[in-house]
């Protein structure tokens, strides 16, 4: 008995294969590559239509949060606090929300320099594939943790404060 409960541990240590790589799920060539920091020397693209052709080509729209007004979010070339500056956000501006890294750290955007969500960006219906974003708004990376996901791609409806001003969420 305590000889077979032997082998049969040898046999299920000697069964397990090769461990499954990162990059099993990936379709394509630019998905199996994974973004190494270190290895970075150039901007990451930042992909659209990654929930597939039932979805907009960006699924979420975004805003900044914890962004004092009258300052701004850097937008980077790729998902580390080491890559360049591409541009920046304004505070409350809204964005295309269109991928995120796997540790959710990052997001990448498309967005319009006067921070709205125009349709000429492109990313507001289906494409029929993942992609790099190529369109004529601007995109790049920012931190997660300076953005707030808001529902919808409308613009937010205007409220009423206390002292009967209207602003806008």
């Amino acid at each position: 008995m305590r000889q077979s409960l032997l082998l049969f541990g040898l046999l299920l240590v000697a069964g397990c294969g090769e461990p499954i790589r990162d990059d099993h799920f990936a379709n394509d060539e630019m998905a199996a590559a994974p973004i190494r920091e270190q290895a970075v020397a150039e901007a990451v693209p930042v992909r659209i239509g990654e929930l597939g052709p039932s979805f907009d080509a960006c699924a979420a729209a975004g805003t900044t949060r914890h962004v004092a007004e009258g300052t701004t979010l850097p937008v980077r070339a790729a998902p580390f606090d080491t890559a360049a500056q591409t541009a920046e956000i304004a505070s409350a501006q809204r964005f295309f929300v269109c991928a995120r890294t796997l540790d959710q750290k990052w997001f990448g955007i498309v967005f319009d320099a006067e921070g709205a969500l125009p349709s000429r960006c492109g990313v507001a219906a289906p494409t029929p594939s993942p992609r790099p974003y190529a369109g004529p708004c601007q995109s790049g990376w920012v931190a997660s943790a300076f953005v707030k996901l808001v529902a919808g791609n409308d613009v937010p409806p205007a409220t009423v404060v206390e002292n009967g001003a209207v602003q806008g969420q």
